[in-house]
């Protein structure tokens, strides 16, 4: 028998309530709730999210976040920054102990990520899981050249022609995995790298150059970009494909969503979050 599984569809929202939604799913979950979630979100404004551990007054130049008028959150997953745009975001929430997830984070990373990688085949491209090979590609892994994550893939992330196309990070909290990440449809790279620090001009343009050489949005890949619903279609039935689940259209109660709401402005709101490293 099919598993159910619930299918939540956020829209565009602001970025402290993304990141509140996301930990309450896990909370909720964790408590017998409600079953694992597949969620699609968008973001409003355009917003950076920086990885858990990244360090804001080094990466980031917080007057371009303001000139740009982006939203600044920090995450509860780790990786490096996100610029938040025409994107489509998902994430997974399913505990530790469901059967077929893995223990490890790289072989969880494969499963979870199986729904992108049927959802990208059935839009028409030639998706794979990038899996770094040589010592050279690991050692990259350990020590990034920037701290913009689409700067290079990571383990079992999705490239085509050795490309990055999509960015994903996971947390494991009590019992309970989280995995989301970001479906770039169009990308404004001028925007994103305003957003970093960089030593001077001249290390800026080399890394934006490599940028493009390792990273690329549908737009650039699709001879007819897909509109949002298409794509929430296509990558809905990649992940029930992929996870061997059926998904059900659930939203939350009232007092679920006061919830969020209360952790969006208690926590992710917090400049004493945003800041803590």
């Amino acid at each position: 028998m099919t598993s159910e599984w619930y299918y939540l569809d956020s829209g565009a929202q602001r970025p402290e309530y993304n990141m509140a939604m996301d930990e309450k799913l896990m909370e909720w979950h964790r408590n017998g709730e409600i079953p694992p979630v597949v969620r699609f979100y968008e973001w409003a404004p355009a917003s950076l999210s920086l990885g858990y551990f990244q360090r804001i007054h080094r990466d980031i130049d917080l007057e371009a976040v303001k000139r740009h008028q982006a939203g600044l959150v920090r995450r509860p997953t780790g990786g490096r920054a996100v610029l938040h745009e025409d994107e489509l975001t998902y994430s997974v929430i399913v505990e530790e102990s469901y059967p077929g997830i893995p223990q490890g984070v790289t072989e969880a990373y494969r499963v979870l990520s199986e729904g992108l990688l049927k959802g990208f085949r059935s839009l028409g491209l030639d998706a794979d899981f990038s899996i770094p090979r040589t010592e050279e590609e690991k050692e990259a892994l350990k020590n990034p050249r920037s701290a913009v994550c689409f700067d290079a893939p990571s383990w079992y992330e999705m490239v085509v022609e050795g490309r990055k196309i999509a960015g994903s990070a996971q947390t494991r909290q009590k019992g309970v995995v989280l995995q989301h990440g970001s479906l770039i449809r169009t990308i404004d790279a001028d925007k994103l790298f305003d957003m970093f620090q960089f030593p001077d001009q001249r290390v800026r343009d080399r890394m934006q150059q490599g940028f493009y050489k390792k990273a690329t949005p549908l737009g650039d890949l699709m001879e007819e970009l897909a509109d949002m619903e298409t794509m929430k279609a296509h990558f809905r039935r990649g992940f029930e494909e992929a996870l061997g689940v059926s998904l059900k259209t659930w939203t939350p109660d009232k007092k679920q969503e006061e919830e969020v709401l209360q952790l969006a402005e208690e926590k992710y709101a917090a400049q004493a979050w945003t800041e803590k490293y």
